[in-house]
């Protein structure tokens, strides 16, 4: 099987086991998705999603956010873990909106990185959850374990795993294809035991071949 069967056949598989591609973190504005992705950072989505309900109703604008004490937002974020760090983040990118970028997130990757907290995973989802650009690869470690698995990449680092993904993924598929991956690493194929007898990508996946 060549790579580009593979890769349709990925493709259409999760299409059918995961027709919805949602984004797991839950925000009603720009910024409310770009602190919540800060805050999944080594963090599960569930457990942002129990945090931020009280995070933005104490503080329901961005112009909120950009004035806020950075140690009372510390209190909100602790049990999201390296709290000091992505609450400074969260006050910085906030004020950095509205002095910088009109109270709006960016909608270029190269403006995106000049947020503090905003690494490459964060700013591909935003590109393509709040703008729909094509070809965005979130390469977060359910997509890099199971992209290798898959044999669609190779290595652990992330930016050179969303190269390879960028170099085969139609980009009109990329963004759905990193939400539906998240979505099967939690049902199917778990990090500790990946339910194999279970996986529709069973079919295409190197992982699978190699040990059968």
């Amino acid at each position: 099987m060549d790579i580009s069967e593979r890769v349709s056949g990925v493709l259409q598989a999760l299409k059918e086991e995961y027709p919805e591609a949602p984004c797991a973190l839950h925000a009603q504005k720009d910024y409310e998705l770009m602190i919540a992705v800060r805050l999944s950072a080594q963090c599960t989505d569930a457990r942002v999603n129990l945090v931020t309900p009280a995070l933005f109703a104490r503080y329901p604008t961005l112009e909120a956010f950009a004035g806020a004490d950075v140690e009372e937002v510390e209190e909100y974020v602790h049990s999201c873990g390296f709290y000091k760090h992505k609450a400074r983040d969260i006050v910085l990118a906030c004020q950095m909106l509205l002095s910088d970028y009109g109270g709006r997130v960016p909608d270029t990757m190269e403006d995106l990185l000049k947020l503090p907290g905003v690494g490459r995973k964060t700013a591909n989802l935003l590109l393509g959850d709040l703008y729909g650009q094509e070809g965005a690869v979130v390469c977060d470690t359910h997509c890099i374990r199971i992209c290798n698995k898959l044999g669609l990449a190779q290595g652990k680092d992330p930016v050179k795993v969303e190269h390879q993904l960028r170099e085969i993924l139609p980009p009109k598929e990329s963004s759905d294809f990193c939400h539906r991956i998240v979505l099967h690493g939690r049902a199917v194929c778990v990090a500790r035991s990946p339910k194999c007898g279970l996986c529709t990508l069973a079919p295409y996946c190197k992982s699978y071949e190699d040990n059968q």
